[in-house]
């Protein structure tokens, strides 16, 4: 800085030496970098940064600083007036709160399995501005440490954009989540977001995009598939689940194919491709409402009850897989419907739902949004 001084005051800043710690990044570089070569699967913008970061060569990074406030330095070493730096000492709460909750569960050593156990995984989801203290700082520091796994992937979004701008509640752009939740069910705001993550670049949102997204894509698929099935169910067949018989034809077709979609959902959970794999679920809700267009029950129903009963119980059975798929963006309302169903959203797999199951449906998972619901 050029002739510094305050710009509230107009006081001139005075020189003070100081001595810090220092973490010798430059000592742990090419552990760093041997282990990031190792990864695989990681986001390319993640990869290359860390990459590049180690590459154009490490310095030591002060670790603690002259503050007032933060954690003390448990040491008088330095002399007063010490605390550790922020970065610092963050990351290691990955750990120590591993460490309390094993303490407060009663099984003091419970954190071993996890930090210890070279079967564990560990992400952290992160933004972009943090990648440098998850892939370097943090891991350094492990390896520093030692005996100690480190992270398995970090997933770092990049930014979601307002009018082309980055998100920041500081600087007033964009909503802040409270001021949207006042408006929006939780899931139907995680599925608007969840549609668009900013997995690989940044990515632009609107309001008129988020209520878009709810109405013509999360009622129209999957809300209205579940109202329809389960209200024709509750009309025709007193809410009492119909038998599918045995399943063949178009109708084993549409179970093997709600099946193999779970499994392909569950892959890309575990890549870190959320976007694509929310987009693989509500293709298995399109090819559920493709096959009802096709049976139409609600006509068949008043001349053939056994067939209308039947697509209909085999929807339900789509449902339940579809549902599964789906807790991991919807959790509240997938929730409500595993409840009625009588399933269990702790494993991953379709769950059959018996003949003759009371589906006791209190109405719509979603509400239709106005125009100008967000204002």
């Amino acid at each position: 800085l050029l002739d510094p001084r305050s710009k509230l005051t107009g006081a001139v800043p005075e020189k003070r030496a100081t001595t810090h710690f220092f973490l010798r990044l430059s000592a742990l570089a090419d552990d760093l970098l041997a282990w990031l070569e190792t990864r695989s699967g990681w986001r390319r913008h993640v990869m290359n940064w860390s990459l590049q970061f180690v590459k154009d060569g490490l310095h030591d990074r002060a670790i603690t600083r002259d503050l007032d406030w933060g954690v003390p330095l448990p040491t008088d070493e330095l002399g007063p007036g010490k605390r550790i730096y922020v970065w610092f000492e963050a990351v290691i709460g990955y750990l120590s709160a591993s460490k309390e909750w094993a303490s407060r569960a009663g099984d003091p050593d419970a954190w071993r399995d996890w930090w210890q156990n070279p079967d564990a995984s560990s992400y952290y989801f992160v933004g972009k501005d943090n990648i440098p203290f998850h892939t370097v700082i943090w891991p350094a520091m492990l390896i520093g440490y030692g005996g100690l796994e480190l992270p398995t992937d970090v997933p770092a979004n990049q930014y979601v954009t307002f009018g082309g701008a980055k998100a920041s509640k500081s600087a007033g752009i964009g909503r802040g989540v409270r001021e949207y939740l006042d408006r929006l069910q939780p899931d139907a705001l995680r599925y608007a977001l969840a549609t668009v993550l900013p997995e690989q670049n940044d990515t632009e949102i609107t309001d008129a995009d988020i209520i878009r997204r709810i109405n013509d894509e999360l009622i129209a698929n999957w809300g209205n598939l579940v109202n329809r099935v389960m209200a024709q169910i509750g009309k025709r067949f007193d809410g009492r689940l119909p038998d599918t018989g045995e399943l063949d034809g178009v109708h084993a077709k549409l179970i093997e194919s709600v099946d193999a979609g779970l499994v392909r959902v569950g892959e890309l959970i575990e890549r870190v491709e959320l976007r694509a794999a929310l987009r693989a679920a509500m293709e298995i809700s399109a090819e559920v409402n493709a096959y009802l267009y096709r049976e139409e029950p609600w006509k068949t129903v008043k001349v053939d009850p056994d067939r209308a009963g039947r697509s209909l119980a085999v929807s339900i059975q789509a449902i339940s897989g579809i549902t599964t798929a789906l807790a991991p963006f919807l959790p509240f309302t997938s929730a409500q419907v595993a409840d009625v169903l009588g399933i269990s959203l702790d494993v991953w797999e379709r769950q059959p739902v018996p003949a003759g199951h009371t589906l006791t449906w209190s109405g719509a998972l979603f509400t239709k949004l106005d125009p100008d619901a967000l204002g």
